[in-house]
């Protein structure tokens, strides 16, 4: 058995507005909160013991998932009362870790095979194996260069394109054994990629990196955040596609047309000549009215999509009252609780804070004065 951390304190600003009312672990993913993706992941590969390191809006966690006993894993929390930085945060578990641990960042998906990586790390007797993945361009992340072996040997944080020597970066999941945290400063903001690893690799302890090509994404955009809905949808990746037929306690009506890939929650209501065409989550509750037209998005529950609206390449939160005949261009987004009066056309790329009512083109420009990083 395997003990983890999951680190998930990051306030989830890039995905802003839709993480003021929910930490970025809990948005849905495919109708579930991306946390129970991961735990399902790491009890695939015999991980029973599963600590979070929480610092923003932590009780939406902790009263979701309790102790873990529904999810068959043994949970415990932490709570960072100011941010301590990615080692920072497990030192602070430091007399709970008591052999080979795995830490993963709370916003990555993937189907990293978990047992193989912990195998290369027993077989050379490293202190710490990195998970390394590819990318066509290195410069956004930090490059891990290695020997050939896999011993690391250099770090390069965001490398100018004169300074790549390798397309293998840090992929956010470690392997460390215990005595590793020793090396960490007590109550200190104190990061691995920056801080804990370079030292590490100067003092001459042993870290390996461990290359694998397993579906791998980072979730915290709007962006990577759909393109994860419908890589999962259409199986290029993991699991097979879900078509609306999967739907319990839907009323679809005859004459409505669903493309899929489509997934529909629970007690969904489609009604005449409504128009979906896939990649679409749509949560559980919704309510799509007669003529309305959604593709390529994601809905979040209990929300309304009223008679002929358009919604194109967008992420709509939860309890979104959208009126008729609105249009909702392409990469937008609207979280949770926002009211959309009907007529409104809605520019591309726009975005709307938590519980905005949206009554003209006017009250559009207003509120573009908001600003989400």
């Amino acid at each position: 058995m395997l003990q983890a951390v999951i680190l998930v304190g990051g306030e989830g600003t890039r995905l802003r507005p839709l993480t003021e009312t929910i930490p970025k672990p809990m948005m849905p993913v495919l109708n579930r909160p991306f946390l129970e993706h991961a735990f399902q992941h790491l009890r695939t590969h015999s991980v029973d013991e599963v600590f979070l390191a929480l610092g923003y809006l932590p009780d939406a966690i902790e009263a979701h998932f309790g102790n873990g006993a529904d999810i068959g894993i043994s949970l415990h929390y932490s709570q960072e009362h100011k941010p301590m930085g990615t080692a920072g945060a497990i030192k602070r578990l430091q007399d709970k870790l008591k052999s080979t641990f795995i830490v993963c960042n709370g916003d990555i998906f993937t189907n990293l095979d978990i047992t193989n990586m912990l195998s290369f790390h027993r077989e050379r007797n490293s202190k710490t194996t990195i998970f390394l993945t590819p990318v066509e361009n290195p410069s956004a992340f930090g490059v891990v260069e290695t020997d050939h072996e896999g011993r690391v040997h250099r770090f390069i944080e965001k490398p100018a394109p004169s300074q790549i020597t390798s397309k293998w970066i840090n992929g956010g999941i470690y392997l460390l054994e215990p005595e590793v945290l020793d090396r960490i400063p007590r109550d200190r903001h104190f990061m691995f990629e920056r801080g804990l690893f370079p030292h590490l690799v100067e003092s001459g302890v042993t870290v390996y990196g461990y290359k694998d090509h397993p579906y791998w994404l980072d979730m915290g955009t709007p962006q990577s955040y759909l393109r994860l809905h419908a890589d999962l949808l259409y199986k290029d990746t993991v699991g097979d596609p879900f078509l609306y037929s999967n739907c319990v306690d839907c009323e679809i009506k005859p004459n409505a047309l669903i493309k899929g890939p489509v997934l529909l929650g629970r007690g969904c209501r489609v009604e005449s000549k409504a128009t979906i065409q896939g990649p679409v989550t749509i949560g559980p509750n919704c309510h799509i009215k007669a003529n309305a037209s959604i593709a390529n998005s994601v809905i979040w529950p209990e929300t309304t999509v009223g008679a002929e609206s358009v919604i194109e390449k967008s992420i709509v939160g939860r309890n979104v009252h959208i009126g008729s005949n609105v249009t909702i261009g392409e990469g937008s987004i609207l979280a949770d609780g926002v009211i959309v009066n009907d007529g409104t056309n809605i520019e591309p790329g726009s975005t709307f804070g938590s519980f905005e009512h949206i009554v003209n083109d006017q009250d559009i420009l207003n509120v573009h004065a908001h600003s989400y990083p």
